[in-house]
């Protein structure tokens, strides 16, 4: 398994270097007899978008190998004859065309990035307190994530505004939910002991993972921080410099198996 990053620019930065890295490791672990998924929370593009925008930058990735949030929770609604108020990026409506929309029930909200307005998260507060039943549902539930230009806030934050607000507890949907872990396993036909997460989120793809029963390898990338490794609740199974040196392990450890 695999965390994706969020986001993706062109330019000769560490960053680009970095995605150079993990284009030919991520060959190298297609090129073995490992199943391999990709897990990501990115909620400000569609799926298709999203793949369609990594082939561009040299990915080797199909869009059933990606797993995020915003078709999961599409399926969830319509499962559950929800109909949802959504403040979500724009990038990512499209995920929700097949579901009925009309006198919502229930609440979705995403990384909305700039649309997190007072005016957009007071409309999502209003719906949630007109409920009889209040329901809020988060594409993941993610503190921060970066960009090239910095860390920035994620859907987390407003999520616990919300939960406050309207004193609820959000289902999340998406990393670190076990049920969305759960679903790539299925889709896989594998066990938790049988599958590794390999990611630089130590709460969302090391915590999550965990929680359903897998092991989990950090990355020193990414949203990496010094104080992960004295984490009070989670602990990898391993860290490691980056994603190419977890693949080296793991694929040594592959050829001296039996």
């Amino acid at each position: 398994w695999s965390s994706l990053p969020r986001r993706h620019t062109a330019r000769q930065t560490p960053a680009a270097n970095e995605r150079r890295e993990k284009k030919t490791t991520k060959k190298r672990l297609k090129a073995s007899d490992l199943q391999l998924r990709f897990c990501t929370n990115e909620t400000q593009a569609a799926r298709e978008t999203f793949v369609a925008k990594l082939q561009r930058l040299g990915f080797d990735i199909l869009v059933s190998e990606v797993f995020s949030p915003a078709p999961a929770a599409a399926a969830v609604l319509k499962e559950r004859g929800l109909r949802p108020h959504l403040l979500v990026y724009d990038g990512l409506l499209p995920e929700f065309d097949s579901v009925d929309q009309s006198n919502p029930n229930c609440v979705v909200i995403g990384d909305a990035a700039e649309k997190f307005t007072y005016q957009n998260l007071n409309e999502a507060f209003r719906v949630l307190t007109d409920l009889e039943k209040p329901l809020l549902f988060s594409l993941g539930q993610g503190r921060y994530y970066k960009e090239t230009d910095g860390l920035k806030l994620d859907v987390g934050a407003y999520m616990k505004a919300l939960e406050y607000a309207c004193d609820l507890k959000a289902e999340v949907v998406g990393k670190p939910s076990p049920t969305f872990f759960q679903s790539v396993l299925n889709d896989m036909g594998l066990q938790p002991h049988e599958a590794l997460m390999i990611g630089d989120d130590l709460v969302n793809d090391v915590g999550g993972a965990q929680r359903c029963g897998m092991r989990g390898v950090q990355v020193r990338t990414g949203k990496y921080r010094p104080g992960d490794e004295t984490h009070p609740a989670v602990t990898a199974d391993a860290t490691v410099d980056s994603l190419a040196r977890a693949v080296d392990a793991l694929l040594r450890q592959r050829q001296q198996t039996p």
